[in-house]
């Protein structure tokens, strides 16, 4: 089946004229009946794999997700599209399951998405076997690998009890998070073959990751916030107290803000996720159990106030930004303090030795991320063996360019000498003692203070020279060694440095923060505001009705009809016939207005010409747009085009008429307008051929 129809698909129903990366490559395997593995990074449209060719079968799609607040939203944003879909889960009561497999029993779902546990029933297994599957998609994948981040014993017991179906239909799994040894174990798990993997990169370009040090962590999220008072926000801490302190402190401030934590009530936690869901609260300040099934897709920030307990993590939840693809920050505030937390959790753990050595090694590439000077993103990328060649992001606090490098040789090689004083058998506190000159007991129980390097950085503070430490380990001039109490030794960098010849430079970034200013933001409030009326009426999150992606665009284009509206990122037949015209007419109205303001201020051929050049709106949009003739419309475009102003003559004479056009005028001796209308075929009208004339500067 051609990948054409795919497309007709994904436009009517989606609004996207085309694929992205590895979205194609994906839907045709499927609909060949081949297994897939696609690693995609959040955001990067997963979802759209399996829901386009589970569209185009004949049968039935089934969706296994553990989040089951993402079912839900899934299924609200197919329902919106006029596509039968529905969810089961322990959400519902018995009766509610009952009427859903009876109604999947009948045909009258086209996707279903079920949780893990519903395969624990033998006559789940018995509706399932009754019914035409074409597609099983599992979601969040890497849950069904004994070497996932976030392993699932009940999930992982899924694929054996799919593989007792009489009639085993494609199998998908999609994921946004998986290290070589995952991949390998869904490829065996999923029978899926090396070639129909499709691995498109971690990197996710709309992001800008930021690293904070050394400031005041509560005081710089509350600025934040406050300049973002109007963007939707996740604030992420490690312990439920810290959650309700910066919970407390923000509502103090008068900011909208939400809390969420296992400590709350259920209610509450549902109450809480929902008016953040609905945009009714900006902010959500949670622990690390939120978040995991937020579809949620104009979150244009994620703090980490303070340290993820590794890689696989941090980056899952940052990426819960800017999943429309609108540009967002991942911002994480570091304090050295958090490593010993993370290390009392991994410790207090019920989890077997080797595991824990594990779990060690992963903390200690998180703080190797925070001390970096290399690019956040690309450290990332590394990190899970993205051999995609992505470049520099260029917009991290490593890559940007307001920064400053201060040359800290010297206070490297007094560190260097100072580990290898000590034996390479101590780690970064004692060794920061050593150098602070400290009357600490160990210092002097192991004879650190008759050393050299004692005392030899006493001006700086001991959470300095830690700090320091781990930036030297980082940049592997030094190595800690895995466990709960880590050993420094010297590392591949340290010979150069200690012999003179290599420097250490240490950048200090500033933070600031993002802008967007590209679309007119009154005309986004009023869109944004007709969105979260008309989601309310109809029960559903905001971003179902449009995302904030759909929206900017439509405030920076200001579409003047349907085909224009068309044309406008996630706006399909589908939703256009919902929704389409209510949005229009704020437009139109709110374009009216605009021009009828600046036309009392400006030569009127500017305003028509920057609607043709910059908004790319056709002449008829224009002058029904204007309240003037199509006519005027041109005669402002030809002035334009006689002052040298740049014009896409393409749109308005093809290079075929203005060929001959000129043709005739060269033959001509007096080539007026009227002389060359007779001599030209019938259809050439007036106005192109004065085009012509204009753009070969042969028109006064």
């Amino acid at each position: 089946m051609s990948l054409n129809k795919a497309r007709d698909v994904l436009k009517t129903y989606f609004g996207y004229e085309d694929f992205r990366k590895g979205q194609a490559t994906v839907i045709e395997q499927t609909m060949e009946e081949i297994n897939s593995l696609a690693i995609m990074p959040t955001g990067g449209g997963k979802s759209i794999c399996y829901q386009v060719p589970g569209l185009i079968s004949q049968g039935i799609t089934l969706v296994i997700s553990p989040l089951i607040s993402l079912m839900k939203d899934q299924v609200d944003a197919l329902t919106s599209l006029g596509i039968t879909a529905t969810f089961i889960n322990s959400s519902l009561s018995n009766e509610e399951q009952r009427e859903r497999l009876n109604a999947l029993r009948q045909g009258r779902y086209k996707f279903i998405y079920v949780a893990p546990e519903r395969f624990d029933s033998d006559g789940f297994l018995r509706t399932l076997d009754s019914i035409p599957l074409s597609i099983i998609a599992f979601d969040e994948a890497h849950c069904i690998s004994q070497w996932g981040h976030d392993f699932r014993p009940s999930y992982r017991t899924v694929v054996n009890r799919v593989k007792q179906l009489s009639n085993i239909p494609t199998l998908m799994g999609l994921t946004a998070t998986a290290t070589d040894e995952v991949i390998r174990d869904l490829q065996q798990l999923l029978n899926v073959r090396n070639e129909h993997i499709v691995k498109t990169g971690f990197a996710r370009d709309n992001l800008t990751f930021k690293i904070v040090k050394g400031q005041s962590r509560s005081a710089y999220i509350e600025e934040f916030v406050r300049l973002s008072k109007d963007e939707p926000g996740i604030i992420y801490a490690i312990t439920r107290k810290q959650v309700d302190q910066l919970h407390f402190s923000l509502k103090e401030k008068g900011l909208n803000v939400s809390k969420y934590h296992a400590g709350m009530s259920e209610i509450a936690r549902k109450e809480a996720q929902n008016a953040f869901i609905q945009d009714d609260t900006t902010v959500m300040v949670a622990t690390n159990a939120f978040g995991m099934g937020i579809d949620k897709s104009n979150v244009r920030y994620v703090i980490h106030y303070a340290l993820p307990k590794n890689l696989e993590s941090y980056y899952q939840e940052a990426g819960r930004a800017g999943r429309d693809g609108a540009p967002s920050d991942c911002i994480l505030l570091f304090s050295g303090q958090d490593i010993q937390t993370q290390k009392y959790l991994i410790e207090q753990s019920e989890m077997v030795e080797e595991k824990k050595r594990q779990e060690y090694g992963k903390l200690q590439a998180m703080i190797n991320y925070c001390h970096t000077n290399q690019c956040l993103q690309q450290f990332v990328l590394d990190y899970f063996n993205d051999d995609t060649d992505a470049e520099d992001c260029g917009k991290c606090s490593n890559c940007i360019d307001e920064t400053e490098k201060v040359d800290q040789t010297k206070e490297a090689q007094m560190v260097l000498s100072c580990v290898k004083r000590m034996g390479e058998r101590f780690g970064a506190s004692i060794t920061a003692k050593v150098l602070k000159g400290s009357n600490d007991k160990k210092v002097k129980q192991f004879g650190f203070d008759r050393l050299s390097t004692y005392g030899l950085l006493s001006h700086y503070t001991e959470k300095d020279l830690i700090q320091f430490i781990h930036f030297l380990v980082a940049e592997n001039y030094l190595v800690s060694e895995e466990g709960r109490f880590p050993v420094l030794r010297l590392g591949k960098r340290a010979v150069d440095v200690l012999k003179g010849t290599a420097q250490v430079m240490v950048q200090v970034a500033k933070v600031e923060k993002r802008e967007t200013t590209d679309y007119d933001g009154t005309l986004f409030e009023k869109l944004r505001a007709l969105r979260k009326e008309l989601a309310d009426s109809q029960g559903v999150p905001p971003y179902v009705v449009f995302t904030d992606k759909s929206l900017t665009e439509m405030a920076r284009v200001m579409p003047q009809s349907k085909n224009a509206m068309l044309l406008i990122h996630g706006v399909g037949e589908k939703k256009f016939e919902q929704f389409g015209e209510q949005f229009l007419e704020v437009v139109v109205q709110f374009a009216g207005e605009k021009l009828k303001e600046t036309n009392d201020k400006r030569p009127s051929y500017l305003t028509s010409y920057e609607l043709f050049v910059e908004q790319k709106h056709e002449i008829n949009e224009i002058a029904n747009t204007r309240k003037i003739a199509e006519n005027t419309v041109f005669q402002h475009l030809m002035q334009a085009g006689k002052e040298g102003m740049d014009l896409d003559w393409s749109r308005l004479v093809s290079e075929e008429t203005e060929d001959q056009v000129m043709a005739v005028y060269d033959e001509v001796e007096e080539p007026g307008l009227k002389i060359l209308k007779e001599k030209l075929p019938e259809e050439y009208s007036y106005e192109v051929i004065r085009a012509a004339l204009i753009k070969n500067g042969k028109w006064d």
